[in-house]
């Protein structure tokens, strides 16, 4: 017997549950100013989703006499100190975790962030709403490729095809839809016009767990 769609719902983290991009974007212009070198807010957008190895080699291009580990690291901790500071928490986000938790549906947190900072940010949201935790650092390929996508799906022991993912991200919408995951792009500071299939939604504000059992349809009629 098939089970109930949707089987989990896996969450993007940076820009679709929290408003961290801004943190990202302050700590990529404060390390290239640190070697002397100028970042645009243009550049910044489009580290947008990016796994923090593939940042790291855009940052040495931009001047940052790093290796990739240390600016990895560098960017991590800055990161963190300022989420704990705030946690910027996107509207309807937590809402509809708590709802599925309570309806039973699990929840996996799919970001390209490394561990330490992902289950920081898990432990800070209500107990309970995240079965499993995917980082960047438990991936040998970032977003776009679905790889992160698809190990969360096999820790949650469900079939991805039948899970919803959100995302705001090129690399992140795109690595959901070529998991097969009925794919949701919720925009924030990216364009995801170029991203070939999936769904758009303004906000995830007001999103009940019903509206997502009533995509279902959408796994007969594509993505």
């Amino acid at each position: 017997m098939t089970a109930r769609f949707p089987e989990a719902v896996l969450w993007d983290m940076d820009g679709t549950i929290i408003d961290s991009e801004p943190y990202w974007m302050e700590a990529e212009a404060a390390l290239v100013a640190r070697f002397g070198g100028t970042w645009s807010h243009e550049q910044a957008e489009g580290m947008v989703g990016n796994g923090l190895e593939t940042s790291a080699a855009i940052l040495q291009a931009a001047g940052v006499d790093l290796p990739v580990p240390a600016i990895v690291d560098w960017l991590d901790a800055y990161v963190q100190d300022r989420l704990a500071e705030e946690l910027p928490l996107r509207p309807g986000a937590v809402e509809l975790l708590t709802e599925l938790r309570d309806a039973g549906v699990p929840c996996a947190l799919v970001t390209m962030s490394y561990e330490g900072m992902a289950r920081r940010v898990a432990d800070a949201l209500p107990e309970g709403v995240f079965g499993e935790v995917v980082a960047g650092d438990n991936v040998e390929r970032p977003k776009p490729f679905p790889d992160a996508y698809e190990l969360a799906a096999r820790r949650l022991g469900v079939d991805v095809t039948r899970c919803v993912a959100f995302e705001d991200s090129v690399p992140g919408l795109t690595a959901a839809v070529a998991s097969g995951a009925v794919s949701i792009g919720i925009p924030l500071y990216a364009d995801l016009d170029e991203v070939e299939g999936g769904l758009r939604w303004e906000s995830l504000d007001g999103v009940t767990v019903e509206r997502l059992r009533a995509l279902e349809p959408v796994l007969e009629g594509g993505r």
